[in-house]
């Protein structure tokens, strides 16, 4: 039985994949094994994925029905006792899953366990922040919802989890069509403690193509509904669900959804936004997108400009 099950789910990604398997056999840990799933692709996803040889992967094809469908049939199918979560389009360093495993014998009573990682978007590269300090050469335990109210401290490329985890918290609820990432995650940070490696050994590849890019309505987004019980007792929740809540209805807002985005604002402490995000809140849907444009354009000439900062 190997260490580690590598789960890859794929949906058109021939640009990207043959990178992330190559950076995935080129680990110096080499006790793993790879569960890949396509998800009804419909280019050279599959030539890419068969083009390599190697004993250690396995590969599934099953008809598209969501990223969260793929991953829990990777998952289902994994035989490890720990789950190395991959984006199909994202790069993991040479010493990812050493780094990964040095953490899980430090830490062994723990359950997830995450590296550092950078964006990389066309030809340049962003660091991460988070709402911990973070140093160079300190391991962090942290709890998830403290740490991730600038970016979240684990993403579906940087994560290890035991499988047991998904025995507790669930799978990926495949109602949800962008965000199921999200919605995982805050199950995780209900149970469990975040333990956390400063190094950057994970590359975010930011494509056009991910749903995340091209998704533009808040209507099958996650609701956070299940989580609002616990938002009383749980300030750090409550906050990181105002400040996804915050997210979702300025996504609402420039798709015109005003039924989405007063669901959304409603259920908003206001307490828990920066000025600077409570104003965005009041702004025309025009101007917002103004906004946008010009955001985006100082991004692409390496400014960082975020409403979390």
């Amino acid at each position: 039985m190997p260490k580690f099950s590598v789960v890859i789910a794929v949906y058109n990604k021939e640009k990207y994949i043959g990178n992330t398997l190559q950076s995935v056999l080129e680990q110096t840990f080499t006790d793993f094994e790879i569960i890949i799933v396509n998800d009804g692709s419909t280019d050279k996803s599959e030539t890419i994925i068969n083009s390599f040889k190697d004993s250690r992967i396995s590969y599934y094809s099953q008809k598209n029905a969501g990223a969260g469908a793929a991953r829990n049939t990777a998952i289902q199918k994994a035989t490890a006792p720990f789950i190395a979560l991959l984006d199909a389009d994202d790069l993991w360093d040479t010493t990812y899953l050493e780094e990964q495993n040095r953490l899980i014998l430090k830490y062994p009573s723990q359950h997830v366990y995450a590296c550092n990682s950078k964006v990389q978007d066309k030809n340049q590269y962003l660091n991460l922040s988070y709402s911990v300090p973070i140093t160079e050469k300190e391991d962090l335990v942290v709890n998830f919802f403290v740490a991730s109210t600038i970016n979240s401290i684990i993403n579906s490329s940087t994560t290890v989890l035991k499988k047991v985890v998904f025995e507790t918290v669930g799978f990926y609820d495949t109602s949800i069509n962008s965000g199921e990432d999200t919605d995982l995650f805050i199950r995780i940070g209900l149970q469990y403690a975040i333990v956390f490696s400063p190094k950057i050994l994970v590359t975010i590849v930011r494509s056009q193509e991910s749903l995340s890019q091209t998704t533009h309505s808040a209507k099958n987004k996650p609701t956070f509904e299940a989580y609002e019980k616990y938002e009383d007792s749980n300030k750090p929740l409550k906050k990181f669900l105002d400040l996804n809540r915050f997210s979702m209805a300025i996504l609402a807002k420039l798709a015109n959804e005003k039924e989405t985005f007063m669901t959304y604002y409603n259920k908003i402490d206001p307490k828990n936004l920066n000025s600077k995000q409570r104003s965005l809140l009041k702004m025309p849907a025009e101007m917002l997108r103004k906004l946008k444009l010009i955001k985006n354009f100082l991004n692409k000439k390496g400014a960082n400009f975020s409403a979390f900062k």
